[in-house]
């Protein structure tokens, strides 16, 4: 067996738990695309070309309150800024021979799980490792998401904002352990809290819409704590 082949297989398997977890979550979210307006293919083909959770479901959101395209775009843009970052490192871990077409597609498969699996990878990475965890986990991914929409069609309205709930669910799963292990953490994600609520009340700011009012909190938040508690290099010092 070649070795991009066996890297390959070896990606498939292991990512069977990333598929799973995958299928969980995109369902919640196909609930949040169909009450967004969304028919099950048009869902379908943005979770296909779009494999990022919180960029999606902010995308959705978007659409539902009408807003512009413009608009829709900077809010997938800030919210999946942080693949550029994992673009890079994982240019550190391709061979100098890796190809151009190797190297984009690499980056189009790029996710949290399969980020942190490929990162794992002793040596230089085998982009066929990579693909075969994104073959899989993006079909789970995909067919969750058309799946949320057809069963949403058909369940009752209750039913359907309890199971909107889910979403939320891990988005807490991501910070709570983030904010646990870091009081810098902790304090954005109260301070982020108390001023998305504040904002919604202010005169002016609320007029806004609420996809518009996420990208502005999420820059100055973000470039607020990048410049007070900078994330520093590896050193000597406690």
């Amino acid at each position: 067996m070649s070795g991009g082949k066996s890297w390959f297989l070896r990606g498939l398997r292991n990512g069977v738990p990333i598929m799973l977890g995958y299928l969980a979550v995109s369902f919640a979210l196909g609930i949040t695309a169909r009450n967004a307006g969304l028919n099950w293919l048009q869902a379908g083909l943005a979770s296909l070309l779009n494999n990022a959770s919180a960029g999606e479901y902010a995308g959705f959101k978007v659409i539902g309150e009408r807003s512009g395209l413009v608009e829709a775009a900077v809010m997938t843009l800030i919210a999946n800024a942080r693949y550029l970052l994992m673009s890079c490192a994982f240019s550190q871990k391709l061979a100098q021979s890796t190809s151009l077409s190797k190297r984009l597609l690499l980056g189009f498969t790029v996710t949290d799980e399969i980020f942190g699996c490929s990162m794992a990878v002793d040596g230089f990475l085998e982009p066929a490792y990579p693909y075969g965890m994104f073959a899989i986990a993006t079909a789970g991914w995909t067919s969750g998401t058309i799946l949320g929409v057809i069963v949403g069609n058909a369940l009752p309205p209750r039913l359907i904002s309890a199971l909107s709930v889910g979403l939320f669910g891990m988005f807490l799963a991501v910070i709570i352990p983030k904010a646990r292990q870091s009081r810098t953490v902790l304090v954005l994600v109260a301070l982020s809290m108390a001023l998305s609520w504040a904002c919604s009340v202010l005169p002016g700011i609320s007029s806004l819409s609420s996809g518009m009012r996420v990208i502005i909190l999420t820059v100055l938040l973000s470039a607020g704590a990048a410049v007070i508690r900078p994330v520093r290099g590896d050193t000597d010092e406690p």
